[in-house]
């Protein structure tokens, strides 16, 4: 067999694969999604009364025909549809237009605060799970003992606590004790600071955040876990484990826990999803500069394509969050098959 030929079969069998064959399904499916949702986004934000010029229109002190020619700038002189039309072509070229204020590039400042949203929702899912899966085991392999009770009452505790009362008593600890910045990303001297100091002043500035997000999140998580395990630990082939003698720590941590961490990946592809819209509140308090609070700003002032470039955003990162959960479900749990996913 010549190598081209080989080359052929090994092409041919990697397209046909199973695992391969859904992806491409669900990215085609994507597609469908994420344009359904550009439409009606886009025509629920035109079709509501006014734009971003209105408050310029009804200030008498700015001229007509500059106005006109901003609207004519950015389209919005056009019918809906054509607009719609034009942001679509121009949004698949990568451009993803100006800002009505400024008339400045949507896609650096879409890039820059959906990076400090991602940074800070990041590092609370690291911190969450890096807790609530451990204490989810442990509560579990304890069921009702004390230290499982002190568990699930600070489990319960947390799970019903607002977030942003929490963020409240943090920021008020912080501004009686010093320890940490009341708030932003970064202290006034930043930009003098080396690189490790830099990454040392965000870091700073990101524990009460995080810890905010953290104690919100851990609560569900956590109890999820200790449900799943309880669960699996129940099974009759955990039974027959223990009975041949295993060692526990390999009953719970070989065969239970593999499949007791199914519910959780699949947990792990939504919370991708959301990565981006979970922390508004938080970036409020904390006058962190992220996506969610430049969203209700361009939503507040009517700008079409700094709106527009958030949702689709969104909305890319909760179809790409679902195909990721779906694939590592089957790559912890080889008996699943992918086309019950469908």
């Amino acid at each position: 067999m010549t190598t081209a030929s080989r080359s052929n079969r090994t092409f041919w069998r990697f397209i046909l694969n199973d695992t391969t064959g859904f992806v491409i399904k669900r990215l085609g499916q994507a597609v469908v999604v994420i344009l359904g949702v550009s439409i009606l986004s886009f025509f629920a934000i035109t079709k509501s009364p006014g734009n971003c010029f209105s408050e310029l229109r009804n200030n008498p002190s700015t001229p007509k025909k500059t106005i006109e020619l901003l609207e004519k700038q950015l389209n919005y002189n056009k019918s809906d549809a054509e607009q719609y039309l034009l942001w679509l072509q121009n949004t698949l070229k990568g451009n993803l237009g100006v800002r009505c204020q400024g008339l400045t590039p949507v896609t650096p400042l879409i890039v820059e605060r959906a990076g400090n949203t991602l940074l800070m929702s990041l590092a609370s899912l690291f911190t969450t799970w890096l807790l609530a899966i451990p204490l989810g085991i442990y509560s579990a392999v304890k069921q009702n003992t004390w230290s499982d009770r002190l568990i699930q009452v600070f489990s319960y505790a947390t799970q019903g606590f607002p977030s942003f009362v929490l963020a409240i008593l943090l920021l008020m600890l912080a501004q009686n004790t010093g320890w940490f910045p009341v708030g932003g990303m970064t202290s006034i001297n930043f930009a003098d600071l080396s690189p490790f100091g830099k990454l040392l002043d965000i870091a700073h500035h990101m524990v009460l955040p995080t810890l905010t997000l953290t104690i919100v999140s851990f609560a569900g998580l956590q109890r999820i876990m200790r449900g799943s395990l309880l669960d699996v630990l129940r099974q009759d082939y955990i039974k027959t484990a223990r009975a041949k003698g295993l060692p526990e720590s390999k009953v719970i941590y070989v065969h239970a826990l593999r499949n007791a961490i199914n519910p959780l990946v699949t947990l792990l592809g939504f919370e991708f999803g959301g990565l981006l819209g979970g922390a508004f509140i938080t970036e409020f308090f904390f006058s962190w500069p992220g996506l969610g609070k430049l969203l209700l700003q361009a939503t507040q002032e009517k700008d079409t394509n700094l709106v527009m470039a958030g949702l689709m955003l969104g909305t890319l990162m909760l179809v790409v969050g679902n195909l990721i959960g779906d694939l590592l479900l089957k790559a912890v749990d080889p008996r699943i098959k992918l086309d019950d996913m469908e």
